[in-house]
């Protein structure tokens, strides 16, 4: 089966930086755009950031500045840089290529 595993995550304080890794048990070579969501509790799953496969990127207003998403397809990797964090940011983080396999999920938490 198509596997999306995402890693990185974990507490971070406020104004700190974590990098999450989305490793695909499947090649990224094909037409198919990988993105970040998030989703906190009693929250809806919401877009964080996408980025198709000829390197196109999209984000959300909320972290627009802050988060980088980028993609090795060699390596079948998504990555998600995420700078200068903040409480609000806290949320489970979910891996997604195209419109149909998702990761797991990862904690991220920022909190003092």
């Amino acid at each position: 089966q198509v596997q999306l595993v995402e890693s990185g995550g974990g507490l971070v304080q406020p104004g700190g930086s974590l990098r999450l890794s989305c490793a695909a048990s499947v090649s990224l070579s094909g037409f198919y755009t990988m993105a970040w969501y998030r989703q906190a509790p009693g929250k809806q799953r919401d877009l964080v950031a996408a980025i198709t496969y000829g390197g196109t990127t999209n984000y959300a207003d909320s972290v627009k500045g802050r988060f980088t998403i980028s993609r090795d397809n060699a390596k079948n990797t998504v990555n998600l840089q995420m700078n200068s964090l903040k409480p609000e940011d806290t949320a489970v983080y979910y891996c997604r290529r195209g419109t149909a396999v998702w990761g797991q999920g990862i904690q991220v938490t920022v909190s003092s």
